[in-house]
């Protein structure tokens, strides 16, 4: 499983967005169930993505993220192209349906890449 990157400030969470062309965030919260069950399943996807870069936030330690992002409720996955966010998810996410739509990007910006 590949590894993921914690994040710890709002500063390391912005460098991080514009370090990386394709970065990947996971934003969570201590005491949430399903941010916990979910996490293994989205780092078992992303292993299909190797050139997406893995963050993750813990809410309630970087208090300033959900108002940054406008995040409601976690989990929240989000997904960047250069610094710019393509693919938003929260709470109930399908993963089939997340996998197609990260699939989509990155097969365009690989292939975008190759030329």
């Amino acid at each position: 499983m590949r590894e993921i990157e914690e994040l710890t400030s709002l500063e390391m969470v912005e460098k991080f967005i514009k370090k990386h062309h394709l970065s990947f965030l996971y934003i969570s919260r201590t005491n949430c169930s399903v941010c916990h069950a979910l996490l293994p399943q989205v780092r078992n996807l992303m292993n299909q993505f190797p050139l997406i870069q893995l963050g993750h936030i813990n809410a309630d330690n970087v208090n300033e993220i959900a108002g940054y992002f406008s995040v409601f409720t976690v989990p929240a996955l989000f997904l960047f192209v250069d610094g710019k966010e393509y693919v938003r998810e929260a709470r109930f996410v399908h993963l089939d349906q997340f996998k197609e739509k990260i699939k989509k990007i990155y097969d365009l910006y690989t292939l975008n890449d190759s030329k």
